[in-house]
């Protein structure tokens, strides 16, 4: 069985599909989060979950929390003197998770679907199918938190057509997609986010705020009395979790110890004050919603639903917001903590092909925009290190997208591409994936065309083609570091089903002799008319090289219908 996992920066979750829905695995407590906080004895044993996080309060040096922000970052933490990376870390509580499993199913579990914020990078995704193999586990899929948590609504409201729009802020990262249900489909439009905004800054802004009435800043604070910041990020979580339906909450005061005394100091924090003090988070809410909805051309009035995904929504000035925003009051009908998990469950089902949602189809989109690294004439110079996009950001995939570039020098026979990921202008303010090499270009000079080819999939596979035009050989590599976990089969199955998307329409015998045609035709049509004739041709060759079937088609007969506005008929035969 494939089990579905949270593996969240607060809490992290499990779930399992059976008898036609997802159901949550209970841990050794009972209970359905499991803290994701790691700590080490003095004899060198590993807690993880709510017994480790009992201890970062009395022993935070013990301790570790909100590692799910160093995925991906090489960066190490020490514990007790042992150092761990952060997917060590993830792979501590993905085996808590992985365990319980075992307990409730009462077999081995060895592969899951793990979710991961939308707006994880190529070395965050890597990090986590790498956090899942230090635990014994196949990761099947990486899936993105908003769409699983779609996929979980969707599960119960097959019938409806809606456009929703998921807002998930959970403990470190926040993410908004945009979404349209209809007839069992879900359908990603767009999303968008903030990999460091979470429920975590709420807290640490409101124990900075009480800290500093006593003029003590939080940063120095951590370095010279860890206890009562510990204590005191303690109770400032309890006191903004009660601010969620309460008016007000009581702040306790520790000592430099970390102590609180019974009938000891404490601080009356308004959810008025909580929302003053916090309002720099909400106000970076606003620019991934407004992205999200830019890049999915939509409105807020376009949304029919807006559906509330993580913990953190439940904060008053989160909620307050969102209903400002668009006018209308949120929904929260499936547990914000639990519905991804239960989503990512439901991911499993569709992997396994359970037929309990063999009417469900879902489509995502790509996070990033993938392209290369390019040059361009910037006056008389020609400057290289700049982003040219191959597949934009929030393209439906799978997809196949193909552009031209030139050699930049005469007799130029070799063409180097380096494939980025990112929406910087530079290259270097994005990520590098990988790199492809095309030899045996033409002799000729600066300009020859070189075509590279963008083949993207659902289990996050790049493939990468390149070829000269006028040579024979084609160059492709594969980009799998952040694809979910494939043995040697299930790769080469994936790349076979690839193959089906890529169109070559310049190898299209009808799309060049309709060019032929039209550049014949402009030399016999008005010349009143001759521009709209070349307008139509320009068209055509724009749209080849975008290599989209769909556009091309569109354009032909975009072409056809101006030949014969012209008085020109065509034979297509």
């Amino acid at each position: 069985m494939i089990v579905g996992i949270d593996l969240g920066t607060t809490n992290s979750l499990c779930a399992v599909f059976q008898d036609g829905a997802p159901r949550l695995v209970p841990n050794s407590l009972g209970g359905f989060l499991t803290p994701s906080v790691v700590a080490v004895l003095d004899d060198g044993a590993v807690l993880v979950g709510e017994a480790a996080r009992e201890l970062r309060v009395t022993q935070p040096q013990r301790c570790a929390s909100c590692f799910k922000r160093l995925m991906g970052s090489g960066e190490k933490l020490t514990l007790a003197g042992r150092e761990f990376t952060a997917p060590e870390l993830s792979s501590l509580v993905l085996g808590s998770l992985k365990h319980d499993a075992e307990v409730l199913l009462g077999e081995p579990v060895t592969e899951a679907v793990v979710t991961v914020p939308a707006y994880f990078n190529d070395n965050q995704r890597k990090a986590t199918r790498l956090a899942g193999r230090l635990a014994g586990l196949k990761v099947r899929r990486i899936v993105n938190e908003p769409t699983a948590a779609a996929l979980c609504y969707g599960l119960h409201d097959r019938d409806a057509e809606k456009r929703l729009l998921v807002v998930d802020l959970g403990g470190g990262t926040f993410d908004v997609t945009l979404m349209e249900v209809f007839e069992g489909t879900l359908e990603i439009i767009s999303t968008s986010g903030e990999s460091f905004l979470g429920g975590e800054d709420f807290t640490e802004r409101l124990v900075a705020v009480i800290l500093k009435r006593d003029g003590v800043q939080l940063e120095v604070a951590e370095l010279k009395q860890p206890l009562r910041v510990a204590r005191l990020r303690q109770q400032c979580e309890a006191a903004k979790r009660a601010l969620g339906a309460a008016e007000e909450a009581r702040v306790a005061l520790p000592d430099e110890a970390g102590n609180v005394a019974p009938g000891g100091a404490t601080v009356k924090v308004t959810r008025k004050a909580f929302a003053d003090a916090v309002r720099p988070l909400v106000e970076r809410i606003e620019a991934p919603v407004a992205k999200a909805l830019r890049d999915g051309r939509a409105s807020p009035g376009d949304v029919d639903e807006v559906i509330l995904v993580g913990g953190a929504t439940r904060m008053a000035p989160v909620r307050e917001f969102v209903e400002r925003y668009f006018s209308k009051a949120p929904l929260t009908k499936i547990n914000p903590d639990e519905v991804v998990c239960l989503g990512a469950a439901v991911q499993a089902a569709l992997i396994a092909d359970d037929r309990a949602v063999e009417d469900m189809v879902m489509t995502d989109v790509c996070p990033f925009t993938l392209g290369v690294d390019s040059a361009k004439e910037i006056g008389a110079q020609l400057k290289s290190g700049y982003f040219v996009p191959v597949i934009h950001r929030n393209t439906t995939i799978p997809v196949s997208k193909e552009h031209p570039f030139a050699t930049i020098a005469a007799n130029q026979r070799t063409v180097r591409f380096d494939v980025y990921q990112g929406e910087h202008r530079r290259v270097e303010q994005n990520l590098k994936i990988g790199s492809l090499e095309v030899t045996g270009v033409p002799a000729g000079p600066a300009g020859q065309t070189v075509w590279v080819r963008f083949t993207y999939d659902l289990n996050g596979i790049l493939e990468v083609e390149a070829y000269a035009e006028g040579a024979s050989d084609k160059f492709s590599t594969v980009i799998t570091s952040h694809a979910a976990e494939l043995d040697e089969d299930d790769l080469a199955e994936a790349l076979r089903k690839m193959q089906a998307l890529k169109y070559y329409p310049r190898e299209d015998m009808a799309n060049q002799r309709l060019l032929r045609m039209g550049e014949r035709l402009t030399g016999e049509v008005s010349p009143f008319h001759r521009e709209q004739l070349e307008q139509a041709l320009d068209a055509l060759e724009r749209a080849m090289g975008e290599g989209d079937k769909e556009l091309v088609e569109s354009t032909r007969q975009f072409v056809l219908e101006t030949f014969s506005m012209l008085g020109f008929e065509v034979d297509e035969e």
